[in-house]
């Protein structure tokens, strides 16, 4: 992961690239396409999909989208000149949830339809970004293989078996099922990433070397709905006395969610095949640099107190399942957890923008984002309203999806001074 050793003359003028690179994203998407393509994307209205479509609008490429209509309920998708196919993809149930964005159903006058509506259809290149369940990538795959040139399919690093390995690479052990036949994420979500693994393996089955895997560990930036990374610069942005877990040399992985939809295209515009990890950044990462970066974004003065790993676990607010989204404590059987090599992915065009772009890409979105939270979380309770139904269990729209709240964490700054203390 690291640059490889050059002279002088050559050093700098390679650093020159890569800053300009990592500043701008993925320069070689720039500009129209030589050849336009048709793309298929089964999802694509939800975070990496609208991203992936707006690059490939850029791009000058042809987009069609297939989904059920739900996530266009909750966030409008606003893109011109995309082809819309609604349905299931679930090749057992029908697409009884058809529905645009104003709850109507799209085809009033039809029988709700699956993955039929894409038979005998042809696109150079299908991108899923939805399959969760193999039988799912399996149907999909192998009815449109015929027809399609190329298949993408995003999986996750939780596809590997372990994350004890420090800089480990694709061809690290993957994780296996006791039961393949499981269509359930499981307690802590232990079944997903070997769900992932029988997904690409469909997948690859499907389109036998013209397939091409992609492996993202933490996507972020603006639109993401997780809050796991958004927690920290929007957190430090308000300044006050804020927590931060572990030791600022401990490693840290992301990709901004745009880096990866450029890096989907240019797999796509390429024709690539293969397997590929997606992580980020391009220089190993470190969470000290995170939190220095979100605390100079401070509007007013932020104190930082770091609180070591052996004390958050004995509280039980460590590891991945603590309080603190994203970070983990490199030691054990997370020695490796934010170290994956990005090297095949990056040979194959994959660029990373700064980590300046990513956190005011953030902050910039992030009023927006409280807005449509807000909005959706009102139209739900007024829609219960007037069909008498009960007021459905919403989240607080102003409260963060991942990490602690600012009680939580003045509780626990107040616990480790008195440790200190004694």
């Amino acid at each position: 992961m690291s640059l490889q050793r050059r002279d002088l003359l050559q050093y700098s003028a390679l650093a020159a690239a890569l800053f300009a690179s990592q500043s701008l994203g993925c320069a070689a998407l720039q500009g129209k396409a030589s050849k336009p393509l048709r793309i298929l994307i089964l999802g694509g209205t939800g975070f990496l999909g609208p991203k992936t479509v707006e690059v490939a609008l850029a791009r000058g490429h042809h987009v069609t989208v297939f989904n059920r209509g739900r996530t266009e309920k909750r966030i409008p998708f606003g893109f011109e000149g995309v082809e819309h196919l609604y349905g299931n993809r679930d090749p057992l149930l029908p697409a009884d949830d058809a529905r645009g964005p104003d709850g109507a159903l799209l085809q009033p006058d039809a029988s709700p339809k699956g993955l039929e509506q894409l038979a005998g259809k042809s696109w150079d290149v299908v991108i899923d970004n939805s399959g969760y369940y193999p039988r799912h990538v399996k149907s999909s795959a192998e009815l449109l293989a015929p027809h399609c040139k190329q298949y993408i399919y995003i999986s996750s690093i939780s596809a590997y078996a372990d994350n004890s390995a420090v800089d480990a690479n694709e061809d690290a052990r993957l994780a296996e099922l006791a039961d393949p036949t499981v269509e359930t994420m499981g307690a802590g979500y232990a079944n997903y990433g070997g769900l992932k693994v029988l997904c690409e393996r469909a997948a690859q089955a499907a389109f036998a070397g013209r397939c091409a895997v992609v492996r993202p560990g933490y996507i972020v930036g603006p639109g993401d709905p997780t809050d796991r990374f958004s927690y920290w610069p929007v957190r430090f942005a308000r300044g006050g006395d804020a927590v931060a877990p572990g030791d600022p040399n401990d490693p840290l992985q992301w990709i901004d969610v745009r880096d990866l939809a450029e890096f989907l295209v240019t797999l796509a515009e390429h024709g690539t095949a293969g397997v590929f990890n997606a992580c980020g950044p391009a220089q190993p990462g470190r969470f000290g640099d995170v939190i220095k970066a979100c605390a100079a974004r401070a509007k007013s003065p932020c104190t930082v107190t770091w609180i070591p790993a052996e004390f958050l676990a004995k509280e039980g607010l460590g590891g991945e399942d603590g309080a603190f989204p994203i970070w983990n404590a490199p030691v054990g059987a997370y020695a490796g957890f934010h170290t994956w090599s990005n090297d095949r992915a990056e040979q194959a065009g994959l660029r990373f923008r700064s980590l300046d772009d990513t956190l005011d890409g953030i902050l910039e979105w992030w009023p927006t984002e409280i807005e449509r939270r807000r909005r959706v979380t009102a139209q739900m309770l007024e829609d219960a309203k007037k069909r008498n139904q009960p007021a459905p269990q919403t989240q607080d729209p102003e409260a963060w999806r991942a990490g602690p709240s600012a009680a939580q964490e003045a509780e626990i700054l107040a616990k480790w001074k008195a440790a200190e203390a004694k």
